[in-house]
């Protein structure tokens, strides 16, 4: 018995050391990844989304506004773990929603979005405030479902958007 468990702590030793050699930090590999990331970067494809030109301030305004729908819809996902689904839906219609609207600005900005983009944002509001009204009907009902349902409706409008625009 004791020669087992000392041939298996061998074995364990051994195993560790020959895993910290192989992760040992190696210099002579840079110039390897180097290169990998040239061919990487070479091989990307062009950028085709259209550009879409705003004023400096409203540029830095809009991008703002994105970030802060990120954030919306992380502490949105949140709400609805906690099972919180009014907080979820309050959340979605002041921040996404409709009557989001004013406080972003949107109609300073819309006179620089193309057609499309300006289609693609007032989805995203619409659905956004159809979320609003499934999370708080979830809350009533218990099933999630058509929330979740509504939420990623929302944020197919954003994906469809940054797929095919960006501000500059």
């Amino acid at each position: 018995m004791k020669h087992a468990l000392n041939f298996a702590l061998a074995t364990g030793i051994a195993l560790a050391a020959a895993h910290a050699v192989a992760q040992q930090h190696d210099p002579a590999m840079h110039m390897q990844h180097q290169a990998q990331a040239a061919k990487t970067a070479k091989a990307a494809p062009k950028d085709i989304r259209q550009a879409v030109k705003f004023p400096k301030v409203l540029r830095e305004h809009t991008l703002a506004n994105m970030r802060d729908h990120l954030l919306a819809l992380q502490e949105i996902q949140e709400a609805l773990a906690k099972q919180e689904y009014d907080k979820a839906g309050d959340i979605a219609e002041h921040r996404l929603g409709m009557s989001s609207l004013a406080l972003h600005g949107a109609h300073d900005v819309a006179k620089y979005m193309p057609k499309g983009m300006q289609e693609a944002g007032t989805a995203m509001h619409r659905h956004a405030s159809r979320f609003a009204v499934a999370a708080k009907d979830a809350g009533a009902t218990g099933d999630v479902r058509p929330a979740l349902a509504a939420l990623a409706a929302t944020t197919a409008q954003c994906v469809a958007c940054h797929a095919g625009y960006r501000v500059q």
